[in-house]
Parts: C-alpha cells; structure tokens; sequence
C-alpha cells in the first residue's frame, strides 16, 4: 500500500522519469476491478489528458499526484504504478496505461483497492487528499513537538496507538504499515492506551515517528512495497510480513501477528510489552 514513504519516493522518480514527456496513447479500465475507484466515466480520461505534457510530479501523505498540463492524475491506496521503457513489454492487464512519444509508458494496477483519478484542475474534491494537503507532513519543520503534542491531546487519551496514529487522518500517510516499526523503535505496544504513556514514552515516540519515517523515505520506502521501477524499498522492515514468526533484532524474541481493529498488528513482546 502506497503510505507516505511510498509516495516520496514515487513522485520523486515520477518527477525525474517522465518529466516533460507527450502522451499520445490511454487506456483505462482494460481489466475489471471491483475496487477501482475512478473520477465520473474512466472513459474521458483519453479526452483530457490525450496530447498533453507531463509537467510535474508531487505527493501528499499517501497520494501520487502526476500534473498533465491543467490536468491531474491522482492515485492513492493500493495503485501499484509502474514505468516501463520503449523496449520493455507493455503489462497486458492493467486499470490504467499511459503511453508517451518516445515509447515508454506508465501503467497503474490496483491491488487490493486504490483510487486512479483523471479531472481537470479544481473539478475533483477528495476530503482525504484535502487534509494530506493542508497538514503538515512527519518530514516537514513545521510536525514539532507542540504540534505533536496536540495530537496526543485529551480528547484521543483513551485511544490505543494504533487508533491515535493510523485513523481519522490525524498523520496523513501514515498507516498500518509505517505504524508498525514507529512503535517498534520507540518500545510500545500498538494496543498500548495514549493515557498510559509517560513524558519519556511520549519523546520517544515523537522522536520515533520522526526518524522512522525520515529514514524510510531516504532509502525509497519499505521492502513490503514496490517503486516505480518494480523493485521494492531499501528500508529494511523489523516488523512486517517479512518478520513475521522470526527473531527480534534487539532482544531474540519472536515477532508476533494478531488481528487487530480490522487489521494486522505486529509487535516484540519483548520490546514492546502491553
């Protein structure tokens, strides 16, 4: 899934790859799927973006916004982008494939669900992308610690961390995923109660989700997810589905899985004791 990570790095090589190209072919909704979720009929996408440059790349916690002149393409959630050059073979099944003068392409498929978009600038609302757009991202100066600490404010004290950090859009681009090694390095549990943390436990964990998602983002994203060349992050998770069942790196103890709020949490008992 695209977190804000994945989008960083995605915009960044979008920006860098396809800057400045044509688009003289598009298809869209070649292959069925339930959970894609387009802007009014997919099939006027041709209509506005057919002959248009490519002028901008930029990200918004978890969302890839492509600029195409007074146009926008939009994607978030489980959008899987990918660039394939004039001589690569173009995927065969796909929700969206854009394909440029010089014979390269980009394609976009979605996985579990995700959102591709095409409108023309200021014709599609979206009160998600809204609010990545007007909050302050985890990267950015202006995510302090008075800032952080009014997330962490008396109205979500009975909330666990995972329903502080990963709901109601509080950090955008923030997710299950990302979630998971924040709490990890900062020693807490996902299920721990926001009213149980110490001053201590609260610099950690600012300080953790700072560092974590810094880092992540400076090696091109997590190695769960894929960029947009096919290759997955350098971050190395310590908690994920790629650890799931082996030892913690700190104490030797067994990472765990559980269901949790409609989702998977994964923890060190070790480290991060309930």
């Amino acid at each position: 899934m695209i977190e804000l990570p994945e989008a960083v790095a995605l915009s960044r090589q979008i920006q860098e790859t396809i800057l400045g190209k044509k688009i003289v072919s598009v298809k869209v909704a070649v292959s069925p799927h339930k959970f894609a979720w387009y802007y009014k009929d997919p099939q006027m996408y041709e209509q506005i973006i057919l002959n248009k440059t490519i002028t901008e790349s930029k990200s918004y916690g978890g969302f890839v916004e492509i600029q195409v002149e007074n146009t926008v393409l939009l994607f978030n959630d489980g959008v899987g982008l990918r660039y394939h050059s004039e001589l690569d073979p173009k995927p065969m099944r796909h929700q969206l494939l854009v394909e440029f003068d010089d014979g390269s392409a980009l394609s976009a498929s979605v996985q579990m669900y995700g959102g591709l978009w095409c409108y023309k600038k200021g014709d599609f609302h979206n009160d998600y992308l809204t609010v990545a757009q007007e909050k302050p991202s985890p990267l950015s100066l202006d995510f302090d610690r008075s800032y952080f600490d009014n997330i962490l404010s008396n109205d979500n004290q009975k909330l666990s961390l995972k329903a502080l950090l990963a709901t109601e859009q509080r950090i955008p681009g923030l997710g299950n995923g990302v979630l998971q090694d924040v709490l990890f390095n900062a020693g807490l549990h996902p299920k721990r109660k926001t009213n149980t943390l110490k001053k201590s436990e609260c610099d950690k964990l600012y300080n953790s989700l700072k560092g974590t998602i810094y880092q992540m983002t400076q090696m091109g994203g997590r190695d769960t997810e894929k960029d947009l060349f096919g290759f997955y992050g350098g971050y190395g998770t310590k908690l994920s589905k790629n650890t799931v069942d082996t030892p913690c790196v700190i104490c030797g103890t067994i990472i765990k899985r559980e269901a949790y709020m409609g989702g998977s949490i994964y923890y060190c008992g070790g480290c991060q004791p309930l």
